[in-house]
């Protein structure tokens, strides 16, 4: 087992990630519903996010059975403090677990946490959240990047550096999954279907807003160079080793930091990990769109909790988070 430091710093990415990761979810269903479209598809969006989220059960057990209201499901993932995976639960739990290895951490590292967990207590008083939304957000992602690049441009790069790049990457994966299929599950079946040019234009908009919410419009104009298609959508955020938050990008930092911290007892999760990487590394977006695109999205999240599982417990002391 690692030292309690390698724990803590794993968890503390992890729930940082994660808090970024529902801004980005909430942000793109948010811009989302600025758009022109009918109460009844607005709802499909939120009740999706919360089913992909897992968070139905809890979200009806404290609303009820009646209408999912974006107000709620936004106060519910923002500001809820008995909900484990809204922003100020993931915000405040990194913060408690850099402070649980204080001594250990650099001190620009430790004051971005500390500060980060200061400025939402200020922000939700002061209701700047419900002022403008979207603004706060973009905060959450900010006090994201900031925490990772002081990570990085300070940190030791020794065993608790590679387990906290590797929570990192798990997170990132499997929000990225979910954040693909919030939008892709409902439309799977309209791929390759004619469209109306009323359409075409409406589904412009909603690709613009996925790919803006894992910061990769302009980054799609580059590659593609061509007005905006569903099937290279999922091409760039799946398949595409230089996109930063693909599923293959995050595999592939996953996998060279784990193999940096392999020991005897972790010979299957290495082999795991590498096979899950190799299948998108040779993988085709055809072929996934032809097998079906949430059952690929599905079992990759599988695999990638199973692959947090197995890397807590070959490597990592036993915790609360």
């Amino acid at each position: 087992m690692l030292s309690r430091t390698a724990d803590h710093l794993f968890w503390m990415s992890r729930y940082t990630e994660r808090a970024e990761n529902t801004a980005r979810m909430l942000d793109v269903n948010y811009q989302t519903s600025l758009l022109p479209q009918s109460a009844a598809v607005a709802e499909v969006g939120w009740e999706g996010l919360l089913t992909i989220s897992e968070l139905m059960p809890a979200y009806r057990s404290e609303y009820g059975e009646g209408e999912v209201k974006p107000r709620d499901v936004l106060d519910f993932m923002v500001r809820d403090e008995d909900n484990p995976s809204s922003i100020v639960s993931c915000l405040r739990a990194a913060r408690e677990n850099a402070r649980a290895v204080r001594g250990a951490l650099t001190t620009e590292l430790w004051e971005t946490q500390n500060q980060t967990w200061l400025e939402l207590t200020r922000m939700l008083k002061g209701k700047e959240f419900e002022r403008d939304p979207g603004q706060f957000f973009e905060w959450v992602k900010f006090r994201s990047h900031l925490s990772r690049g002081v990570a990085i441009g300070t940190m030791l790069q020794d065993e608790a550096f590679h387990f906290y790049r590797m929570g990192t990457f798990l997170e990132r994966a499997d929000n990225t999954a979910r954040l693909l299929d919030v939008k892709f599950h409902a439309v799977e079946s309209d791929f390759f279907g004619a469209a109306s040019e009323l359409d075409q234009e409406y589904d412009f908009y909603h690709w613009s807003a996925i790919l803006r919410s894992v910061s990769g419009f302009e980054v799609y104009r580059k590659v593609y160079r061509d007005v905006i298609k569903p099937e290279r959508v999922a091409e760039l955020l799946i398949l595409r080793p230089d996109m930063p938050r693909s599923l293959h990008a995050s595999m592939n930092e996953l996998v060279s930091n784990l193999a940096v911290v392999a020991n005897d007892h972790s010979a299957e999760t290495v082999r795991r990990a590498g096979k899950l990487r190799a299948d998108l590394q040779y993988g085709r977006i055809d072929e996934i769109l032809a097998t079906g695109l949430h059952a690929f999205l599905t079992q990759f999240l599988d695999r990638v909790n199973e692959l947090g599982g197995r890397i807590s417990r070959d490597f990592l002391v036993p915790s609360q988070n």
